[in-house]
């Protein structure tokens, strides 16, 4: 029959022992004169899981089409702890003696070692339709039938499930560190650039005069935010799925708080329909990663504005750009324009969620199948990002003197004078029209308004006193913003302890 053809045995594809039992038995007949060896039991046969039910054989073009093994493989050292859990969870609950138990540990660790040696070298057999059959397969391999008595009690869909939380749970840790290595070295330049001088913009326009310390600060608090978001995902990520079985939950009294332990999960799902279908805790962490990317993408900008010869604010080092293929002058900021477009990639991963998710019956479907290769790909994308600013950022050089040189420019200082017309009791409405008439008669003489002298600026407001000119200070602009959160170096020093103290903890 045709089925019988499509069954795979160990020796199939020269990965198990089959084959070089049938080698040796011709080698030891031509170097033995015809001797005939002792037979050997067969070793166990290993078909698909769902197999009994089917009348025919798998369509190859549809194993090709359903198997998830080329990407999902990456979980193997998430399913075999799973396994290992779930194994000891058998033996408490009486359905494996010690021996079987002691044996089907061992065998799941050599294959965890036997794959970790292999690496992108894995491939599949016919009936591995994904990484889990795979390691159920090796182990039946290695163990015997005693290795069919591993799935007792559990589903793929609790199965998939666990694994897909456990490498959430480490990639959101490790997220979480990385974004922590960004932010020291963010307080570390900023510490180190307090009284250093720019335009601050809105609109793309100089607006205010700000500390180069105060802009850097400005991305720590936007990935302290994210740090936030991807700690509360994780609150929803650290439940334990194991034991929902297919949708129904298990027979045979497995106590699913003791392996939640065992595996370091804070607390246990609730419901099991909702258990094996559920995938919001990877929805919200690619919502975080979104947020997180789009900060990065904003904080590029910035610096992709920079380094060009317009602004020439900073110099990025050479190992973190390009050049032209044609143009010999060239230096192009291609690892932070990358960062700004691969966000794209990871808001491309969470909406694929959501869409996938949408029309979705409880409670397991296939569909689900496709949650993994956008998480894996948005998941290494943000970390890559972070790990290259994280570089980046202890080795930029900011131009100061060009930082400085670009504050003469744009009126910066005009908000602090109609701030002293205020002090001197005009409104500021009042005071923000004096002010402007000022510019636009700056603007027509071509003349920068700390010229203007005492006697001039007298002919727009009567309030104009000698210490106006307190006004066209930059270091005193600074100086005056010193509230919490303010630009004033007072501010961000005191700041930045409270930073150092929290980087601490």
């Amino acid at each position: 029959m045709a089925r019988k053809s499509k069954k795979q045995g160990p020796g199939a594809r020269g990965r198990g022992p089959g084959r070089d039992k049938a080698r040796k038995s011709l080698s030891d007949k031509g170097g033995q004169g015809g001797v005939t060896p002792v037979p050997r039991p067969p070793a166990p046969v290993f078909t698909k899981a769902w197999e009994g039910r089917f009348a025919e054989a798998t369509d190859p073009e549809v194993e090709r089409f359903t198997s998830s093994f080329s990407f999902d493989r990456r979980l193997y050292r998430y399913d075999i702890q799973g396994s290992i859990a779930h194994t000891e969870a058998l033996g408490r609950a009486g359905l494996l003696t010690e021996g079987e138990r002691d044996t089907l540990i061992r065998g799941l660790k050599e294959i965890e070692a036997e794959i970790a040696a292999e690496g992108d070298r894995l491939q599949a057999a016919a009936a591995d339709e994904d990484i889990h059959m795979h390691i159920e397969r090796r182990l039946v391999e290695k163990v015997g039938e005693v290795g069919g008595k591993l799935h007792t009690g559990r589903s793929r869909n609790d199965q998939i499930a666990l694994d897909l939380r456990l490498y959430l749970r480490e990639e959101t840790r490790t997220l979480l560190e990385l974004i922590r290595s960004v932010q020291r070295a963010l307080v570390a330049q900023a510490e180190s650039n307090l009284d250093v001088v720019l335009p601050g913009y809105t609109h793309l326009q100089r607006a205010q005069p700000v500390s180069l310390g105060h802009q850097l600060l400005a991305y720590y608090e936007m990935l302290e935010r994210d740090r936030g978001r991807f700690i509360d995902c994780l609150k929803r990520i650290d439940q334990m799925p194991l034991g929902a079985g297919a949708l129904a939950g298990n027979s045979f009294g497995i106590n699913r708080e003791v392996v939640a332990r065992a595996l370091g999960f804070s607390d246990v799902t609730a419901n099991s329909l909702d258990t094996v279908s559920d995938r919001d805790f990877i929805v919200e962490f690619l919502s975080a990663a979104s947020i997180l990317m789009m900060h990065l993408s904003r904080w590029a900008e910035d610096w992709i504005l920079w380094a060009s010869s317009e602004f020439s604010f900073i110099d990025l080092p050479d190992r973190f750009c390009t050049g032209s293929s044609m143009m010999p002058q060239k230096k192009n900021p291609d690892v932070l324009e990358l960062i700004r477009g691969k966000t794209g990639r990871v808001y491309g991963s969470l909406l694929t969620l959501l869409t996938l998710l949408k029309g979705l019956p409880l409670s397991y479907n296939r569909d689900l199948q496709e949650d993994k290769e956008p998480l894996f790909n948005a998941a290494d994308t943000v970390k890559s990002a972070l790990r290259l600013l994280a570089d980046l950022v202890r080795q930029v050089s900011f131009r100061k003197e060009r930082m400085l040189e670009a504050t003469r420019e744009g009126f910066l200082l005009a908000t602090d004078l109609a701030d002293y017309l205020v002090l001197k009791g005009l409104p500021f409405r009042q005071a923000h029209k004096v002010v402007g008439k000022i510019v636009r008669q700056s603007l027509e003489e071509r003349r920068p308004m700390e010229e203007w002298t005492l006697a001039e600026l007298q002919t727009f407001s009567p309030l104009f006193k000698g210490d106006v000119f307190d006004s066209f200070s930059l270091t005193g602009s600074l100086q005056r913003k010193g509230g919490v959160g303010g630009t004033a170096p007072q501010s961000i020093e005191a700041e930045i302890r409270k930073i150092k103290r929290k980087l601490k903890g």
